[in-house]
């Protein structure tokens, strides 16, 4: 393990780029200009490009503590995570009513019942067979002996699925060395840009400091709107310099500024496209090989954002996004109310990427870190 002597190994001056470069708007910061220095390097044999399909996302290194402090603030938070699946509460309620008068004569026709109501909340028919399957099997095995058991056998069967498949990667991994880089990708209108800007907000208050790359070339209101998240959090912001700028130009020069500069963290945002449309597609590998070129193992992360309004529709674009880029962690957004929960089961449960956050409001701090307790508290209250 290299010392922090070597730290300037990690953070050299870029070669100088082009006048064709984008160029990178300053916005001064105001607040805390804390770093989370490291608690030691580990060089990496950058010589061996990573496989296309596999993001090198780094190992909990010197940003460990911040991904702890966010995951236990998130506790704090159940009260929005709550409010945000009432629409998964309001369709499961039919639960507690079937439960509450329960006896082993009625198990046949209560788990029907209980079946359609998980397959209404967009559960999935492959993981709804498997829960009631299980509970049909300790209730006939004399397991499960009453309503209040059946209930927490679901629960479990949920909740154990959702650790399991997730371990202890809900939490953001951010590497050994800075700037460690985030990639933000999904398709249109699913609100990738606001998340960017949300999950800015929630770092910022964190001490982190953030520089944001406008990759999204396609949407003209793009670049203004990240442009607005940067003052509003008090990052920086690297803009493309004319309409014709490609993404990954813009985001190779956000990353080069960022390791000269000794940002902790850079934001990437990056074009909405049709997971369906293979050239955009392609797209995005040109941009996550440009990042690795400045940095070895960036992107750090690569966030698919989804939007939870369409249940089991984001399915699809997950299975696509992931087998293009390598997707390391899912951003689930609209999740205030008219969202049906189960599909973040469904998510977890075929695809196997973690879950890093949802989004459970407008509000600037209703992007909350996922925590699968809280959730199945949340969908089963």
């Amino acid at each position: 393990m290299a010392s922090h002597s070597n730290l300037s190994s990690f953070l050299s001056p870029p070669p100088s780029s082009s006048s064709s470069s984008p160029k990178s708007y300053l916005h001064p910061l105001n607040l805390s200009q804390t770093r989370f220095l490291p608690n030691g390097y580990t060089r990496t044999n950058s010589n061996s490009p990573p496989p296309r399909f596999i993001c090198s996302a780094g190992q909990t290194g010197f940003f460990s503590k911040l991904g702890r402090l966010i995951k236990e603030k998130a506790k704090s938070d159940v009260e929005k995570i709550f409010s945000g699946f009432s629409k998964t509460r309001e369709n499961l309620s039919v639960i507690d009513e079937l439960l509450m008068m329960w006896n082993l004569s009625d198990t046949d026709k209560v788990l029907d019942e209980l079946e359609e109501a998980l397959l209404v909340s967009d559960f999935g028919p492959k993981i709804t067979f498997k829960i009631v399957d299980s509970l049909r099997e300790d209730i006939l095995s004399g397991k499960l002996k009453s309503g209040s058991e059946i209930k927490e056998a679901l629960k479990k069967f949920v909740l154990d699925l959702l650790t399991s498949k997730q371990g202890n990667k809900s939490e953001l991994q951010l590497g050994f060395r800075k700037p460690a880089v985030i990639m933000i990708v999904g398709v249109n209108g699913g609100g990738k840009t606001t998340s960017l800007g949300k999950l800015a907000f929630r770092l910022k208050k964190e001490g982190v400091k953030i520089l944001m790359a406008a990759g999204d070339t396609f949407r003209a209101a793009a670049g203004d709107q990240l442009e607005i998240w940067a003052e509003r959090t008090g990052s920086e912001i690297v803009m493309p310099e004319n309409d014709k700028a490609k993404a990954s130009a813009v985001l190779s020069q956000a990353v080069k500024r960022g390791k000269q500069e000794g940002f902790d963290l850079v934001l990437c945002d990056t074009s909405g496209r049709l997971h369906t449309n293979f050239d955009l597609m392609e797209e995005l590998i040109t941009c996550k090989k440009s990042l690795g070129k400045v940095v070895a193992g960036a992107p750090n992360e690569i966030l698919l954002v989804l939007d939870g309004t369409t249940g089991l529709n984001m399915l699809p674009q997950a299975r696509e996004f992931n087998g293009v880029v390598g997707i390391t962690g899912l951003i689930l957004t609209k999740l205030d109310g008219s969202a049906r929960g189960g599909c973040v089961v469904s998510v977890v449960d075929e695809l196997g990427i973690p879950i890093k956050f949802v989004g459970v409001g407008e509000g600037v701090e209703d992007l909350q870190p996922f925590d699968a307790q809280a959730f199945v508290d949340a969908i089963f209250s």
